[in-house]
Formats: structure tokens, C-alpha cells, sequence
């Protein structure tokens, strides 16, 4: 259905599923190359299909947005919390840094700027490289944060939630939005594409044990 009337470019689209493919909750090789090659035929960079990856790459820190509250709420219950930071000058300056490298904040941050802000600075680092110096716009990069999160391997809200809203901000509109929930669905037929040839070589081995 979204080829037959959506609104995104046939290689936006193709983006997207390199990028649910190259998730690390997915990591479906076979996938990831019939894209990238349907991607480059509609007109895709090596440096686009890069900074997909650059963007997927940082899915792993979902660990530490959903943990360290987690952490953060059992160390009160013991009587345990940490110190209060809010006022530190150099957590400061990270979060302004932050804000000004990725255009936004959510108080999902907040937990691992108070406790590890050494981890956070190289994350910082590490997750702003597509915005310092990629091509996609950035409308497009969140709509490849929101395929990535609202994929049925990852699911998480949060940062589902957090990205619609930078997505809306940058121009997407509820058509293109929807879309990418349509494109990203698809990504159960993988039980069919790696399934059958199991089933049809299982089947043959049963067969020639007959």
C-alpha cells in the first residue's frame, strides 16, 4: 500500500528498510543488501546509506534510557540515591551541548547525565556525527528514528514518542508519518523469508531419510 499511494520517495523509502533490517534488534542480512542495492538504484549515496547506519548504530543506548531510571528509582527505594548534580557547571554545559548538537531534550536523559556524565559526553559525540556532517535532511533522519523505535523487534515509546514530536517540528506530515508505520510493519514477513527455505530443506531431508 505505500508504494501503491504514499507520499515518500521511492529511495526514502528504501532507506527505511535498510535501516529496520540494520537495526540491531533485527540485523537481517539478507534484507539489508536487496535495499541497499534497491536503494542505490533509485538514487542513494554511499554517504546517505551510511548515515542510515550512523543513525540505527545508536538504537543500543535504549539501554541506558530505559535501565538507569530504573537503577535511579531502586537506589532511592535503599536508601541509596545519588547526589544531586542538577546544578553541576560541566552537566550543564553537556545538556546545552546536547540540545544544540541533536536540536531537543527529554528528561530520559537526565539519569545518565547525573551518573555517568564521562559515558554521556562520548555518546554526545558519537550519536551527533550525522547531524554535524550528514546529507539526509532532518526530517528524514527522524523519520528513520521513528521506523527503528516503532519496529515490532524494539518498541519503545519513549523514544517513538519523542521522535514523532522532532519529526512534526522539522515539516512531516501525518501522511509521511503514517507511512513509515506502514513500511516498517512489513518487517514480519521475515518469518516467512527465513522460515520457508528451513521448512523446504527439513522437508527434503525428511524425505530422503524415506
Amino acid at each position: 500500500m505505500p508504494w501503491k499511494s504514499g507520499t515518500l520517495s521511492p529511495k526514502v523509502r528504501e532507506l527505511i528498510y535498510v535501516a529496520i533490517d540494520a537495526s540491531t534488534t533485527h540485523l537481517y542480512e539478507p534484507g539489508i543488501r536487496q535495499h541497499v542495492q534497491n536503494a542505490l538504484r533509485h538514487g542513494a549515496t554511499r554517504a546517505e546509506i551510511m548515515e542510515v547506519y550512523e543513525l540505527t548504530s545508536v538504537l543500543g543506548i535504549h539501554t541506558c534510557t530505559m535501565g538507569v531510571p530504573v537503577l535511579l528509582d531502586e537506589l532511592r527505594q535503599a536508601g541509596l540515591e545519588p547526589e544531586d548534580t542538577a546544578h553541576d557547571e560541566r552537566r550543564q554545559q553537556l545538556k546545552a551541548r546536547f540540545e544544540r548538537q541533536r536540536g531537543y531534550w527529554n528528561g530520559f536523559w537526565d539519569g545518565l547525565l547525573q551518573l555517568d556524565p564521562d559515558f554521556f559526553e562520548a555518546y554526545v559525540a558519537f550519536s551527533s556525527v550525522p547531524w554535524a556532517n550528514g546529507t539526509l535532511e532532518p526530517k528524514i533522519k527522524e523519520l528513520i528514528y521513528v521506523a527503528i523505535d516503532a519496529s515490532t523487534t524494539h518498541l519503545y515509546e519513549p523514544g517513538l514518542r519523542q521522535h514523532i514530536r522532532n519529526a512534526l517540528r522539522y515539516g512531516a506530515t501525518r501522511a509521511e508519518i503514517t507511512e513509515v508505520f506502514e513500511l516498517t510493519s512489513v518487517l514480519g514477513i521475515h518469518t516467512c523469508t527465513l522460515g520457508v527455505p528451513v521448512l523446504l530443506e527439513e522437508i527434503a531431508t525428511a524425505q530422503k531419510a524415506d
